[in-house]
């Protein structure tokens, strides 16, 4: 299942590439950005301002799911079930209740990836899978990446790696680059502010550098969890020693995915601010550096 195809992209790999996003995610990362992503369902998202007064075409079309009170429209997303999806895609007139996620062919994906053909041929870009997790779905991201590798077209992929090494292992031959999150070394941490393995997450970075594959390794820089030098040294070391990598990405914490959680009927429980340490981020540079590393702050 995928939940949005994306053209024209410029920061996820060389060149113009077409992104994937794919639905499916096995980390709860606090400050994730697209919390839509990570059921592999569809997910239902209600922004109330863009809702008309009077209108019940909704609740109509998911009667004892979704209801109207005083205080807007409510959705009891526990009795959320898949025959209503269909009913739901269509019924909002203004898109204040949308769908996310969708189930497309692996011919109707690549139809649109295709159409681009000239420009990554002229850019060096070509196909980025993401997510989410690409290998959530491995069937599906073999699929494509194979589809696009036998066209002639680059391919990448997002990656947490947080998923057996199973998922990842048969699509190798056809990833050219991996654009792979290192976001803590301390397991305890790593835990508390994703419930997920580092261990796991980290044997397969060595897995992936000893298949001699191509990786960037990407750091969101959040406070709280690893923006300080203790951990950013921790994680340049790991890359530049363990892995062999040549580039690394440091991205600071922002708060644009905020309002998603609000359009799920989430809690947001990562910090209310984005990281404002240009000491901090000047720091990391120059420790990526020391490393012999290619450091890049990417927003």
């Amino acid at each position: 299942m995928i939940f949005n195809i994306q053209r024209y992209s410029t920061h996820d790999g060389p060149g113009i590439r077409t992104v994937v996003f794919m639905k499916g995610c096995s980390l709860g990362c606090r400050w994730c950005q697209n919390p839509e992503s990570r059921a592999r369902t569809e997910d239902v998202l209600l922004d109330p301002r863009l809702c008309l007064d009077g209108c019940d075409l909704c609740q109509k079309a998911a009667p004892g799911v979704i209801e109207r009170a005083l205080n807007g429209v409510i959705i009891h997303r526990e009795k959320l079930s898949a025959e209503l999806i269909p009913a739901l895609r269509t019924c909002c007139p203004t898109q204040a209740l949308t769908v996310c996620g969708e189930e497309k062919s692996v011919d109707e994906i690549m139809a649109t990836v295709l159409r681009d053909k000239p420009f990554y041929d002229r850019s060096g870009g070509g196909l980025t899978l993401s997510g989410g997790e690409p290998f959530m779905n491995p069937a599906l991201a073999l699929s494509l990446l194979k589809a696009s590798h036998d066209a002639g077209i680059h391919t990448a992929v997002e990656t947490c790696l947080h998923v057996p090494w199973r998922y990842i292992e048969p699509a190798l031959p056809c990833i050219d680059l991996f654009l792979a999150d290192l976001k803590h070394i301390d397991p305890t941490v790593f835990q508390q502010w994703t419930d997920g393995s580092a261990k796991r997450v980290l044997d397969n970075l060595k897995r992936i550098a000893a298949a001699g594959k191509k990786m960037t390794i990407r750091v969101p820089l959040i406070q709280g969890f690893n923006a300080d030098e203790a951990s950013i040294r921790a994680i340049t070391a790991f890359a530049a020693d363990e892995l062999h990598v040549r580039d690394i990405h440091f991205l600071p914490y922002h708060t644009l995915g905020m309002n998603k959680y609000n359009l799920l009927g989430l809690p947001y429980s990562a910090p209310d601010k984005p990281l404002d340490a240009p000491e901090l981020l000047d720091v990391a540079q120059r420790i990526a550096r020391e490393k012999g590393l290619t450091a890049t702050l990417r927003g």
